[in-house]
């Protein structure tokens, strides 16, 4: 458990260091129209550092339940239900994020090309794929479990859930 809380806590981390240096480098980038130095490498950069702040933040907001879904019809089921088919979900969900490892896998290795304005291969954007598919199958067994042990509170969502 202890494990699983230092991940959450370093994905938090490193989801606001990723969405800190997009704002960083895009102010760079607007400061650079201003001033003779020209930094054509921030375009590149922000949409790399997008990408792993997906990357990160992704696993996260599985976990909490942040995804969308239709409230109206989960209100409607019962907790015993309603856990069977959390269950059924996640199960899908896994079976996706195996399918997308094996694919960032794939995706991983092909990226021998270098970036056109930075200095390192292209397999370092494309392992986020393959990064993210495991923290998510990851992420998805958690769930899984809680469903199980029943230690989901369903009610949260529907009367008090945040928007």
């Amino acid at each position: 458990m202890k494990i699983r809380k230092w991940l959450d806590m370093l994905l938090s981390f490193l989801t606001v260091v990723s969405f800190a240096g997009v704002i960083i480098v895009v102010t760079i980038q607007i400061m650079s129209r201003y001033l003779p130095y020209n930094a054509i490498w921030t375009e590149e950069l922000t949409r790399y550092l997008f990408i792993y702040a997906i990357c990160f933040g992704a696993p996260l907001a599985l976990l909490r339940g942040e995804f969308i879904n239709v409230d109206m019809i989960l209100a409607k089921m019962s907790h015993h239900f309603r856990r069977f088919y959390e269950i059924g979900i996640y199960l899908l969900l896994l079976l996706l994020f195996a399918v997308m490892i094996m694919t960032g896998y794939d995706f991983t290795l092909i990226g021998t090309q270098t970036s056109a304005t930075m200095p390192f291969t292209m397999s370092v954007v494309h392992a986020a794929i393959l990064i993210m598919s495991v923290l998510l199958a990851l992420y998805s067994i958690v769930k899984i479990v809680r469903l199980i042990r029943n230690q989901e509170d369903f009610k949260s969502d529907i009367d008090g859930g945040e928007l």
